[in-house]
């Protein structure tokens, strides 16, 4: 039955996509909006694995979007619209990432930012801020991580842990073998693993802080159990 329902499934998604371009070649304003709606964050996680660089990946997603309408009449329908603007993002992306290592400027500024943000992460807005400096530092751990992977482990890892892209679908959107991608993911998990192993003792020293409104709370706590006014 979950078989069906995934054909059933990729079926829809198909037709709708094919509808998409349809409309957006009749200049279709809303289905352009719907595209770059649906389509956005994956590309510029994408372009973002592969420059790691916050501003260069939204504008290779903004060249790759005028390159992919350019061609939309290419659109066959053969893989997803995803992929289809994914592998434009990706091929951008690298184009430019030649581009620079090209400038020694360019690469110097590239490595400075080796360590800038990779994605924004929902963080649960709490309002204890003691939780949300520790989900914060956590995932700051994880950005950094995955930012200093090599170049082919990051796409990869990208595409299947942030992305949650099957190993299949990261084969055909990175023209890889499936048996590559599995390789490459279990190195990459170890690599990041790795890294935050390194870096997470210090961490520890500031985990479970006591103060805040923690330690406003327990202390008001027993202080009414002990009878004392509020």
């Amino acid at each position: 039955m979950p078989v069906v329902r995934n054909k059933r499934n990729a079926a829809e998604a198909h037709a709708g996509d094919i509808d998409l371009v349809r409309r957006a070649l009749t200049r279709d304003a809303d289905a352009f909006r719907t595209i770059m709606q649906t389509h956005n964050r994956r590309l510029y996680r994408i372009a973002r694995a592969v420059v790691r660089n916050d501003g260069e990946a939204e504008d290779i997603v903004q060249e790759a979007y005028v390159s992919a309408f350019t061609a939309l009449d290419s659109f066959g329908g053969a893989s997803s619209l995803a992929t289809w603007l994914s592998r434009i993002v990706i091929n951008e992306a690298l184009g430019r990432l030649r581009k620079n290592r090209r400038a020694s400027a360019a690469a110097a500024k590239i490595a400075q930012n080796s360590a800038a943000q990779i994605i924004q992460f929902p963080l649960n807005t709490s309002e204890d801020p003691e939780r949300t400096m520790a989900q914060r530092q956590i995932l700051h751990l994880v950005e950094r991580a995955t930012d200093n992977l090599p170049d082919a482990y990051r796409t990869v890892f990208i595409a299947r842990i942030i992305e949650g892209l099957s190993i299949d679908e990261t084969a055909e959107l990175l023209c890889l073998r499936p048996e590559t991608v599995k390789t490459r993911l279990h190195r990459a998990r170890l690599l990041v693993r790795k890294q935050i192993d390194q870096q997470i003792g210090p961490m520890l020293l500031d985990a479970f802080p006591f103060a805040g409104r923690r330690c406003e709370r327990i202390t008001a706590c027993v202080m009414k159990r002990l009878g004392f006014p509020g």
